[in-house]
């Protein structure tokens, strides 16, 4: 019954419910959304429709749940490997053999620390911006300048960046969320004020790199964290 409901649940919200296992005190669901689905708003829609259901089928008084939860994100690779491939971009892309390399590359050496109310959560995606048709825009110089400014727009907008590896043609982050932010709406607040940025501060790259506009109408965001997906699906698999 209960696994039936929550696929239904799932369903009915366009989130793919993965794997999910039932424990006498709570319940895991591995679930990938999509990048516009915060996890907060996830977690709520199933919690009170699952609520709803077995209230009704077994006469029970709400509330069913109790009122926190713990999040975190899970991906194809692990976190670390996601890491390490942002600390070689410079040698991955050839330019570890100039003098002068144009890439910059930032390591948070404490990431600032992100709160929500009932929640214990891990949330962390790899974000990937293009420049408009791959041009050369940004050095070492102008790659620097982005990523201070980038710190501070994820400061207003309630995210935190913990790596980001800069080239001449695109962008590489790690970004940590709170559970009721989805990492369009960051992703989203990046593009557009780099694009703010960059034409303000730099419009000499953009005219030389021949583009009117920054960024590549598109952009990749996978999840990451310290268990791979496949991990997770599989221990939740196994029979109690």
């Amino acid at each position: 019954m209960l696994q039936s409901a929550l696929r239904e649940i799932c369903g009915q919200h366009d989130y793919h419910l993965l794997q999910f296992k039932t424990y006498p005190d709570h319940l895991r669901c591995l679930v990938s959304l999509r990048p516009n689905q915060p996890i907060a708003t996830a977690i709520q829609k199933i919690k009170a429709n699952l609520s709803r259901v077995y209230g009704a089928k077994f006469a029970v008084t709400p509330p069913l749940w109790a009122r926190g939860y713990l999040a975190r994100s899970t991906g194809r690779v692990r976190i670390e490997s996601v890491k390490r491939y942002l600390e070689n971009q410079a040698t991955h892309h050839g330019y570890d053999k100039r003098v002068r390399p144009p890439i910059f590359r930032y390591r948070a050496r404490a990431v600032r620390p992100l709160t929500a109310a009932h929640a214990v959560f891990d949330l962390t995606h790899h974000l990937v911006f293009a420049t408009r048709y791959r041009r050369g825009v940004f050095d070492a110089a102008i790659g620097a300048a982005l990523a201070t400014y980038w710190l501070n727009v994820a400061i207003k907008h309630g995210f935190a960046i913990e790596q980001m590896s800069i080239v001449p043609d695109h962008t590489h982050l790690i970004v940590k969320t709170v559970p009721k932010i989805s990492i369009e709406s960051c992703a989203l607040a990046l593009l557009n004020n780099g694009q703010h940025f960059v034409g303000k501060r730099f419009p000499q790259a953009l005219v030389q790199a021949g583009i009117e506009g920054l960024w590549q109408p598109s952009g990749y965001a996978g999840t990451c964290g310290q268990m791979t997906t496949a991990l997770v699906k599989s221990f939740l698999s196994r029979k109690q």
